[in-house]
């Protein structure tokens, strides 16, 4: 198995590191030469390039599997619609024709609910912001070049937030120092464990052609407040401080059962009990 992947951050370069001990082999595309010099120490092999640079892109190599799972640099100067849908066209039109599978990593973002209803696969999505809409526009650019063709397979995954060691190390500071956490304390949080999104990665990736699209949410969303009281408790701070001020938005709650039933996940921190602990380091 040849794996090609683009954003080699958080989540990519776990999943890279993970395929090299199943023997696979691994490309990454980067920007940076230094960051080239330790993929390659890794194992990786790096491809030098840019997804806004489209001539950049034309040795990326032939593989069986292109996993797309680019995060935003808020430290870079490019627009965000610039790398999520523009980079996202020039890299499919470029490897299209040579990588017959795709699995795109996407957000729960794309939906806008604010009144805490459930939202799952089949739920309409109505962006409540700009970033929001970018991510679906960007799962738009995949549909229209590989879902809408027989000779190529794609899985949109909707990743709901990401945590795991080294995601809370400033929710960690702020509990510690006693700072304001923002947000509505009432207004639930869906989150999904690195090691979960890993664990269907290669469940998606090792399988044969599945559904064209996941949502990928632990088994129980929480409370604002619920989940810093949680983290508070293992880190041994007080409670956490939130606002008093009431909100209507309470955001939504995620219904990843689809995912479960139809793959047979059963995932390995279902909650924040289960989650937490695995998250600090």
């Amino acid at each position: 198995m040849h794996v090609l992947i683009i954003g080699c951050g958080y989540v990519g370069e776990r999943f890279a590191k993970q395929a090299l001990e199943r023997g696979w082999q691994v490309t990454a595309l980067t920007r940076s030469p230094e960051r080239a010099d330790a993929l390659q120490l890794a194992g990786i092999n790096p491809v030098i390039g840019n997804v806004l640079e489209p001539e950049s892109l034309r040795s990326l190599p032939q593989a069986d599997l292109c996993l797309y799972a680019v995060g935003y640099d808020r430290s870079a100067d490019e627009n965000k619609r610039d790398v999520y849908v523009a980079g996202l066209k020039n890299v499919l039109s470029e490897i299209a024709d040579r990588i017959p599978r795709l699995i795109y990593v996407s957000s729960t973002s794309v939906y806008g609910e604010s009144t805490g209803d459930w939202v799952n696969e089949e739920t309409l999505c109505e962006p409540a912001n700009e970033s929001g809409q970018i991510c679906l526009d960007a799962e738009n650019v995949v549909r229209e070049l590989y879902t809408h063709n027989e000779n190529r397979d794609a899985t949109i995954v909707r990743l709901s937030g990401i945590y795991g060691p080294g995601r809370l190390i400033g929710r960690k500071e702020q509990l510690r120092e006693q700072k304001p956490i923002s947000g509505n304390p009432d207004g639930w949080l869906n989150l999904i464990h690195v090691d979960d999104i890993l664990q269907v990665l290669f469940i998606l990736a090792s399988g044969p052609p599945s559904s064209p699209l996941y949502l990928l949410s632990d088994e129980q969303p929480n409370r604002r407040f619920e989940f810093y009281s949680e983290l508070a408790k293992h880190l041994q701070t007080p409670a956490p401080l939130m606002p008093d001020e009431p909100s209507a938005n309470f955001g939504k709650r995620c219904d990843s059962s689809r995912i479960r039933n139809e793959l047979g996940v059963k995932l390995l921190r279902p909650t924040i009990q289960d989650g937490i602990p695995a998250s600090i380091e």
